[in-house]
Parts: C-alpha cells; structure tokens; sequence
C-alpha cells in the first residue's frame, strides 16, 4: 500500500468541490500525508484530518512519502502505464509535486497540530455530527479486495455518523484490478435502508484509466445507534458549523 500526498488542487477535482462546499467544516479521512488540510488552512478554511499514522509517526510521515517514491519509482512507472497525465506528465513529475506535497503536510501538522487527529476507521475518535462534510480517498474502495464486506459497511457508517450532510468517496476501482468495487451497489442498497442514500457522480479527476466517478451518500436522514461505551474524547478544535447555518441549508 503505497502512501500518497495528494495537493488541495486535486481534492478540489475529486471530489468536486465548490465554493460553497468549502464554507463548511470538512473532515479528511483517511488523510495520510496530503496537503488538503494545510491549503484549506490558508485559505481560511475549517478542515481537519485523521489518520492513524499520526499517533506515532506525525510529521515522520511526509519523510516516508518522499523516501517510497523514490525507492519504488521503477515499480510506479511500471504500474502508471497508460495512466491519465492530467495532473502528472510522468512519474518523475508525479514525484515531485507529491514531495512537495509531503513538505507542505509536515510544516503545518507542526504549525497546527490540533489540526491532525490520531484515528482510523471504523471507529473514529469524533462525536456524532461533528462535520458538515467528509472526504475519504483512496482507502475504502481503492483497496476493495482486501478488506471484507463487514469492513466497509462498518467504515461507511462511521463516516456517516461523523458528518452532518454528506459524505463524499473517491475513487471507486480497485487499484490492482483496475474495475470498479463489485460490492458497491449492494453495499448501497443496504445503506439506503439504515437512512443513508447514496448516488455516484462523475468527476473531473481521473489518474487510473476510467477511474473518474465518486459515492456521495448524504446522511442528513441518518442517525447512528448509541454507543455504549462512549469514546470520544473533549473536542479540541472550535467547531464552527455548529454556530452558522449555511443559506439555503
């Protein structure tokens, strides 16, 4: 499982995000090494990722992405053949931008380490609502054949929990396989009957052949069971959403 660093600028396009998407207080899970969280803090907006790795290899993390593309820059241009050059002309390019991507990542998770939450799925360190939006890429369905149906009901349904409106997933193939996700559309049916509907949109990202497309599932309608045995610990950054009604909310 390689680690990426994906830029601001390729969220936006995954999940096509709009400016009005980017008024709400947004959760990146899982966030890895990306660099969405530092470019939404600079531009003034409310976001915050979590990650398991962040519990014990913080800022180290951006070193590993640096380190792994370059000792397997044989293997990534073996695998990126025939890959989409939108956002990368080659494997080289694809190298830099994410290094750069990794640096920005670790300035800022030391700048604003509230901002970077120790965590993974499917039980998530955050209280029921506690975001308007959620992103997750590359995890769930990206690495589809080797986590078992339980696991992504699971996952699904925690960021449902966590997020107020919508949750929004990218992509949906299976990275070694190179076909979309084959549980999806069951998986799907069984959400929309714990309140949680769901539909797939197209997007103007794509990196792996024919991988272009997203899972919204909006969860306004969704109330998760009580927990009975409450982890969550005391939020330790202002939550915003909750002060301010967006229009035409």
């Amino acid at each position: 499982m390689l680690v990426s660093a994906r830029s601001f600028e390729e969220y936006r396009a995954m999940f096509a995000l709009a400016d009005r998407d980017l008024e709400q207080r947004i959760l990146d899970c899982p966030a890895g090494a990306a660099s969405f969280v530092a470019g939404a803090g600079r531009r003034g907006i409310d976001a915050v990722a979590v990650d398991r790795q962040y519990a014990h290899h913080r800022e180290e993390l951006g070193l590993l992405v640096e380190r792994e593309t370059g000792f397997k820059r044989d293997l990534l241009v073996r695998e990126t053949a025939g890959y989409a050059s939108t956002w990368y002309t080659d494997v080289d390019d694809l190298i830099r931008q994410w290094t750069a991507n990794a640096r920005e990542f670790r300035a800022d998770i030391a700048a604003r380490p509230d901002r970077y939450v120790a965590g993974s799925l499917p039980e998530l360190p955050f209280a029921d609502d506690s975001f308007d939006l959620v992103l997750s890429s590359h995890l769930i369905f990206s690495y589809g054949n080797r986590f078992d149906r339980d696991f992504h009901r699971a996952a699904l349904l925690e960021l449902a929990r966590v997020a107020r409106r919508e949750v929004r997933l990218f992509p949906l193939m299976v990275y070694d396989t190179g076909v979309r996700y084959e549980g999806l559309e069951p998986l799907c049916r069984e959400l929309a009957g714990l309140g949680v509907s769901s539909r797939v949109e197209r997007v103007a990202y794509e990196f792996q052949p024919g991988d272009d497309e997203m899972l919204v599932l909006s969860c306004a309608d969704y109330r998760a069971p009580a927990r009975t045995a409450p982890t969550v610990p005391e939020d330790r950054v202002r939550w915003r959403h909750r002060e301010a009604v967006l229009p035409g909310a």
